[in-house]
């Protein structure tokens, strides 16, 4: 356990609280054996005051109990949870205050009813572990809701690009030039970049960059990356610089990830790259015009992107950044998955779920993601087309995508494209929009009679359409099966107590 100040006070609160309990003693009588007032003895048990050693002596004695044993950090058996939990990585370093909560108030928890509280929180920890949900994954989970409860856009980090633009007297563009961020990178921060193919170190092929803190601080950048995408590092790191934020992580892989700090630094530094990059109101005219076309037109969308000289990632990064601050359209998922050309295997490696509909997920690692989702698709037909099409080319599609389960309607674009560093393996980003009414009065193109409609699952396992119905599927719905007989027997067992009453 992590002995501290604080967890010390609130092991002497609990035990004493405890003994006094246990000892039929209100907190008045203790009061009146001790000399101590009540308010302290309350404080003391609520784990904000640690006593003088003399005041502890004369609790203990009041108490009946060893000097030894209360001050003790160890916790009797009907408590051992308390202890996991305070030395539980989850939960000692997990963001609470982000929500407004604080690591004392899941503590002040405890104390109020300490066995239940203890059970609880050691039924969470639990779960992760037959899980395997390591701390990281609670960390970028608390980053998603983060971003949900901002609406996924943060003015503050705008302002400040905006801010830093103006004090370089840079001038607002689409086109990316990537000289003058490195060059800045370079001369204000007095940074050493390095280009490196990284072909040294084959375990570090797919590495984008590595910084080195020394002190002329180094930035190693892969070589092979495209301008747009060393762009986004330079920019990146400006961020770091000028943001003041702390990095804990030499890596563009999320290597070592051992702080929420870490995980929210990044993402800040990010998205003041964004917005560095692709500025918020040149794509919105452009967005605007688009929005209000009356047919969806794929190369149209492409045009966009490349007039920013953006990655797909980069550009439906930023997409998502200001699609509801400039259309008060908010409620979309976002989902990137890779796949190794010619295999039938798609990982989900980035989520972002803004609807109130449950979208597709990460959790059922061993699950097959339903093949109708216009991602997957676009995917096998980049893995067909790919001997004819480059690195930096992309295909692009949309779809109207109705869930079996729910009939919750998304409007969905999709991009895909080979992995610069990764040649063999094809990425694809999906932003998904509910139709509702808000989305229909800004996007025109909603129904666009050319958009193909599909009925979608989230996997295979879960469905239930038939392989007459299905010719996608490449699982059974074992799932959905058992699901499906348990509900059965509820009816059947609802049926028999009514019979025989």
């Amino acid at each position: 356990m992590k002995f501290d100040k604080e967890n010390l006070s609130y092991i002497l609160g609990l035990k004493l609280k405890k003994a006094r309990t246990e000892k039929g003693l209100s907190l008045k009588d203790l009061a009146e054996s001790t000399n101590l007032s009540v308010s302290y003895l309350s404080e003391i048990e609520k784990g904000k005051k640690y006593p003088k050693p003399e005041k502890l002596i004369s609790i203990a004695e009041a108490l009946d109990i060893p000097f030894e044993t209360l001050v003790s950090p160890k916790v009797d058996s009907d408590l051992n949870p308390l202890q996991e939990v305070m030395d539980s990585a989850i939960f000692r370093d997990f963001p609470f205050k982000l929500f407004g909560i604080s690591y004392r108030n899941i503590l002040d928890l405890i104390t109020k009813a300490p066995q239940k509280a203890s059970a609880f929180l050691k039924t969470f920890v639990e779960i992760s572990q037959i899980y395997d949900v390591r701390v990281e994954h609670f960390f970028f989970a608390a980053l998603r809701s983060y971003q949900k409860m901002n609406m996924n856009y943060f003015p503050e980090l705008e302002k400040s690009a905006e801010k830093f633009i103006k004090e370089n007297n840079w001038k607002v563009t689409a086109k990316i030039e990537m000289s003058r961020y490195k060059d800045t990178l370079e001369s204000t921060y007095g940074y050493e970049v390095i280009e490196d193919p990284l072909n040294r170190y084959p375990q570090l092929y797919n590495f984008r960059s590595l910084y080195v803190n020394s002190n002329t601080p180094k930035l190693l950048v892969n070589k092979k990356l495209l301008p747009s995408q060393k762009a986004f590092i330079f920019a990146k790191e400006i961020g770091y610089r000028y943001l003041g934020l702390s990095r804990q992580t030499e890596t563009s892989d999320k290597m070592n990830i051992d702080s929420f700090d870490q995980v929210l630094n990044n993402f800040k530094a990010s998205y003041f790259a964004g917005a560095l990059l692709i500025n918020k109101k040149l794509l919105k005219e452009d967005l605007k015009l688009f929005f209000n076309q009356p047919r969806w037109s794929g190369q149209r969308f492409l045009s966009i992107m490349k007039k920013y000289d953006a990655t797909p990632e980069m550009f439906i990064y930023r997409f998502g950044h200001l699609i509801y601050h400039l259309f008060g359209i908010g409620e979309f998922h976002y989902l990137r998955f890779n796949n190794k050309a010619g295999t039938n295997k798609f990982n989900l490696v980035k989520e972002l779920n803004m609807s109130p509909v449950l979208a597709p997920h990460s959790i059922g690692l061993n699950e097959h993601y339903c093949r109708r989702w216009l991602s997957i698709g676009l995917l096998n037909q980049l893995a067909e087309k790919k001997k004819q099409i480059s690195a930096k080319s992309a295909l692009v599609d949309v779809q109207r995508a109705k869930f079996i389960e729910t009939n919750a309607e998304f409007f969905a674009i999709s991009l895909a494209r080979p992995l610069v560093l990764s040649p063999n393996t094809n990425s694809s980003m999906i932003i998904g929009f509910l139709m509702n009414d808000k989305f229909k009065k800004k996007v025109k193109f909603w129904n666009d009679p050319a958009i193909k409609n599909t009925h979608i699952n989230e996997t295979c396992e879960r469905c239930g359409l038939s392989e007459k119905e299905c010719s996608e599927r490449v699982a059974q719905p074992i799932l959905y099966e058992q699901h499906k007989f348990q509900k059965s027997r509820e009816e059947a067992l609802a049926e028999l107590i009514k019979e025989l009453k």
